[in-house]
């Protein structure tokens, strides 16, 4: 595919602010009651220093464009279909309402490998994240890249079997149905174009889902938000996630989680226990 090593260790930076009104909408999205005090619950900072790339800046697929410029930040690689394969998260000092952000981003790795559906590019980025400051999240997300879907590949995931979702192995768990509001709401609050999310033709045709895709990073969100009902907001120092299916909008969604000897263990699954989401946790 070519030679992106002159990629690694590229910068990044971003600020923002966490200003009332992000909060606001951040919180309604969720469903959730402001907190107490000025202190936010672990996973807003998803939504902080988002992408700003001009809409005639896009790709196809919603996300801005790459190319060979200094300006790009991310590699071209040649191959169309993205995902946000993973993510490991440190929570290092809890965000507040107000908070001056600076985020450094920096590219630590790009990889060529070829997987049963074709080539693929894995490129890893390293965020951290400052408030006021003070370091508050450092992130290590890892982004995939994969060739395009044939126009009569099958329909990703399959459609739900008989089979249903065991709840008796795990400590908690909670059910919901991602509405297709959930998800665009969630791409507003983290300015994501990627079309996937909101252009059910797309989806479809195109990238070949049964569906309107939700988030990976929003899953995440709610299974941090199903940790902080039973510990407490911020109770958390590390959290790591990988995607392993795609979940769609309108189907429920069970959002699971129990205690290990490691720590916590958490995952979302469909209807009838296809694993989408698989999550580790350790307690402060």
């Amino acid at each position: 595919m070519g030679d992106w090593s002159a990629w690694i260790g590229r910068e990044e930076r971003r600020t923002d602010t966490l200003d009332p009104a992000l909060v606001a909408r951040w919180l309604a999205t969720l469903d959730r009651a402001a907190p107490a005090d000025s202190t936010l619950p672990q996973g807003i900072h998803f939504c902080l220093c988002t992408p700003d790339a001009p809409t005639a800046a896009l790709g196809a697929d919603g996300h801005p464009a790459r190319d060979e410029s200094a300006a790009s930040f991310m590699p071209p690689i040649p191959l169309p279909r993205r995902m946000w394969a993973a993510s490991d998260i440190a929570f290092l000092a809890p965000l507040s309402v107000g908070a001056a952000i600076a985020r450094t981003s920096r590219i630590v790795s790009v990889e060529q490998k070829e997987g049963r559906s074709g080539a693929l590019g894995f490129v890893e980025v390293e965020h951290l994240t400052k408030a006021d400051g003070t370091d508050a999240v450092r992130e290590v997300q890892t982004l995939v890249y994969r060739e395009a879907s044939a126009p009569d590949a099958p329909l990703t995931p399959p459609e739900p079997s008989e089979d249903a979702f065991g709840t008796k192995a795990w400590d908690v768990v909670k059910t919901i149905t991602p509405s297709s509001a959930l998800l665009f709401r969630y791409s507003a609050l983290t300015f994501n174009t990627h079309r996937i999310h909101y252009d059910a033709p797309y989806a479809r045709d195109v990238e070949r889902y049964r569906g309107l895709v939700v988030h990976g990073p929003l899953m995440a969100t709610l299974l941090l938000d199903l940790a902080a009902q039973k510990y407490g907001d911020n109770a958390l120092d590390r959290f790591a996630f990988r995607a392993q299916s795609p979940a769609i909008a309108d189907e429920p969604l069970h959002l699971a989680m129990r205690e290990a000897d490691t720590g916590l263990e958490l995952g979302s699954f469909a209807a009838d226990g296809r694993q989408v989401l698989k999550a580790s946790a350790s307690l402060r």
